[in-house]
């Protein structure tokens, strides 16, 4: 199905050539400049030799991170937004805790809409991404949203999901930094077969590229003569999900089916053509047969634990037991997972079915789907399903087109946009149940399960088609290729004069005197000190997964309700994977807090002693290691919330993701590294003392010696952290002790 082949090809005469069978007239560098990838990376940088320092055209948010950019860019000097700045409020708009947080929270995005200039879309209008798709992206342009599912690389536009701190950047009017990326050719051919949808290829996809990082911090250009029979939505559904191959971004070459989508809403200036241009070079290339994909399922936890359905179906008590043992072994005792009790007679049966968000609700998938379930019932048993419409608009065609009408009648509910069931937010399934869904993610607990309290529960991920399939058969496993059905062919009808009506664009007539709506649960961040001379670190946490997501550094679902909160928030890291975090954490906080006013708290003195540092030299901070943190969501607050709780370093053997590793530097959090090979065993209670990191990080310094300490002091390990490939701002970010402070310095030297 996907075959990726890590050499070098160039694009000579619209055909993908090994670079050794090619003749090259050009050099890989300058073939790379003739990508659609970097003539739009081009057109948005400002030059620099040693990288690139872009600026976007446009920024969106939702309401679990907009709150914490605002705050942010306020509190660093924000006058107005610069560029279109969407806020949208598609997550927080199921109150899990209770009160007027959420509604509190719009309510500041409204006024800082107003105040600075910016988009406002309410509640249930749309989700970020399909918003973003209707109503901002263009051919050739570049979005940042602080979302790590910004994609919208196959309407032409590339999009990059980051953490907050990259947005309060590009609200300041700064650059988003990275080296040059290299580019990879994803080259469809063939079609696909009668029942395959979007999901189908990108889970094929991710399980190709995901598990030996061979696409991570790339970018994706799709291109091939597969394209052509492919519509605008079923690309959109496969380039939305390759976030989770863990690329940079993606990019898509357009045509006239794209030229179609911008004459549907409403935009026709907004197309142009883009294709690589002959002598492209790419550092390799990904072919999937379009032919050869066959209906998939992504088991728990991960989607790229991908297989065919009819592999699951023919093996479901070997496949589903591995896969129980994995899922407990990644839960750690917390919960079990009973995966196997949804096997009944030799077959698979699911309890719940979701169609949601910014890769589920889209029109086409819902309207097949209805196809599908025409004359047939999801039953009165425990089988259950949602389709969750992205948009207002969307909602509206499916309405007016009597597809809303089909799926009630086969016993599915419609439910307004919103990404809860993503997140776990809504429509969390009953304890040790399995869900199918096809959304974006489907890791531990993601679905709204709290293992440490003893629930847990599966997802699964699969298209819209299948999900329609095993709904029309009561829950039991089907692929939509195994059954007979008619697709009737239906436009989307866009209609935008719900969001003409409802949302509020500023843009470009801010109004400065608009006082800023601030709810109880609103709240500043806390001082937070620069890097003395000297680091002691004390480690919090050891997590030995392969894998950390952001979702068990931060928790989804419920504690979403709480993003404006700092200090609240901060309770609930990791608890759900490493309970005893945030007690360590305030312990080691409390010796920091003792330090910092010249006091050496018992039981420390030795520590000093057995390395000679000096406490008027010494920053002390907690630390968290594991082997490969960061996978999943852009949220910042997976780093904000260690540094809140006193956290100064994080060391592993590599970052899951540029955006996590962006987080962490964002909040002076510095991002070691060490050597695999060298064997090093960390345990929870390790201090590490690493003397004169500020002359190191002010030096570009990158290897730094330090010293593990055990025992109060009686047995010292030497140990060589590796801080490398930081730029200048980054390396003065953490000298500074977080991008605020980075901000204060600089407004501070101006009035100098």
């Amino acid at each position: 199905m996907v075959q990726h082949t890590l050499q070098g090809c160039y694009l000579i005469d619209g055909q993908p050539v090994a670079q050794q069978d090619a003749f090259e007239e050009l050099s890989p560098a300058e073939g790379r400049e003739k990508t659609i990838a970097y003539r739009i990376l081009r057109a948005h940088d400002s030059g620099e030799p040693d990288g690139l320092r872009l600026r976007f055209d446009a920024l969106i948010s939702h309401d679990i991170t907009y709150v914490g950019i605002i705050q942010t860019a306020r509190a660093s000097g924000l006058c107005e937004f610069p560029v279109p700045y969407a806020l949208t409020n598609c997550h927080n708009s199921l109150c899990a805790v209770g009160g007027t947080i959420n509604s509190d929270d719009h309510a500041f995005g409204l006024s800082a809409a107003m105040k600075y200039g910016g988009i406002y879309v309410p509640a249930n209008l749309a989700v970020i991404h399909q918003y973003a798709r209707e109503r901002m992206a263009c051919c050739g342009s570049m979005i940042l949203g602080s979302d790590s599912h910004t994609r919208y690389g196959a309407y032409g536009c590339m999009g990059i999901g980051e953490g907050g701190g990259e947005l309060v950047k590009q609200l300041l009017k700064n650059t988003y930094d990275l080296p040059y990326p290299e580019v990879v050719l994803v080259w469809l051919e063939g079609s696909t077969a009668h029942g395959i949808g979007p999901q189908d290829i990108a889970l094929a996809l991710v399980a190709a590229t995901f598990p030996d990082g061979s696409v991570k911090n790339k970018i994706l250009e799709f291109a091939g003569p597969g394209l052509k029979g492919l519509s605008s939505d079923f690309r959109m559904g496969i380039d939305v999900m390759t976030t989770e191959t863990a690329c940079l971004s993606s990019i898509w070459a357009t045509d006239e089916k794209i030229e179609q989508y911008y004459h549907c809403v409403g935009r026709p200036c907004d197309y142009k053509k883009l294709e690589p241009l002959d002598g492209a070079y790419y550092d390799s290339v990904i072919r999937i047969d379009l032919s050869s994909v066959e209906s998939m399922i992504a088991l728990p936890f991960h989607p790229s634990l991908a297989i065919p359905v009819h592999q699951l179906q023919a093996e479901p008590e070997s496949i589903l037991s591995q896969a129980e043992k994995s899922c407990n072994e990644q839960l750690d005792g917390t919960a079990r997972l009973d995966l196997t009790r949804c096997i009944r007679s030799g077959k698979v049966f699911f309890d719940q079915g979701i169609i949601v968000g910014c890769s589920g609700g889209m029109f086409e998938n819902i309207s097949e789907a209805a196809d599908i379930l025409e004359g047939s019932s999801v039953g009165n048993g425990f089988f259950d399903l949602s389709v969750y419409p992205a948009s207002a608009p969307l909602s509206l065609a499916i309405t007016q087109g009597g597809i809303a009408e089909r799926l009630m009648k086969a016993g599915a509910v419609v439910k307004p946009a919103f990404c809860g069931p993503c997140f776990g937010a809504g429509d969390t399934p009953a304890h040790n149940t399995l869900s199918v869904r096809h959304a974006t993610r489907n890791f531990a607990s993601r679905e709204g399960s709290k293992p440490s309290d003893g629930q847990i529960s599966g997802v699964a991920l699969m298209d819209a088609r299948s999900i329609a399939a095993t709904a029309a058969n009561a829950g039991q496993l089907t692929a939509a290729t195994d059954i007979p059905y008619t697709v009737k062919a239906q436009d989307y009808q866009y209609d935008d004069s719900i969001y003409k009506k409802r949302v509020y664009n500023g843009f470009g007539n801010p109004m400065p005197d608009t006082q800023l709506l601030l709810g109880p649960n609103i709240r500043d961040w806390p001082v937070i000190q620069p890097l003395r001379q000297d680091l002691l670190i004390r480690l919090a946490a050891v997590i030995q997964d392969d894998v950390t997501t952001t979702d068990e550094l931060i928790p989804s679902g419920e504690t979403s309700s709480l993003r404006s909160n700092p200090i609240k928030l901060a309770e609930f890291t990791l608890s759900r994977r490493y309970p005893s975090y945030v007690a360590n954490s305030k312990a080691i906080q409390k010796i920091s807090s003792s330090v910092q006013a010249g006091q050496i708290p018992d039981g420390l003195s030795d520590i000093l002693k057995a390395v000679t540092a000096q406490p008027e030299q010494l920053t002390v901070g907690s630390c968290i290691f594991a082997k490969r943190p960061g996978d999943g969501s852009a949220r910042e607050q997976a780093a904000s919330c260690q540094k809140v709780l006193g956290g100064w370093a994080n060391i592993c053997y590599d970052y899951a993701t540029k955006r996590y590793r962006s987080n962490c530097i964002n909040w002076g959090i510095v991002p070691f590294t060490v050597q695999r090979e060298n064997g090093w065993e960390f345990s929870e209670g390790d201090w590490i003392y690493i003397p004169g990191i500020r002359y190191a990080l002010e030096h570009g310094t990158e290897i730094l010696p330090g010293t593990l300490i055990r025992d109060n002091g009686r047995t010292l390990l030497p140990i060589e952290l590796y801080c490398s490939s930081l730029t200048d701002r980054e390396r003065r970010i953490l000298l500074e002790g977080c991008l605020i402070n980075y901000y204060a310095s600089i407004n501070a030297d101006i009035k100098k």
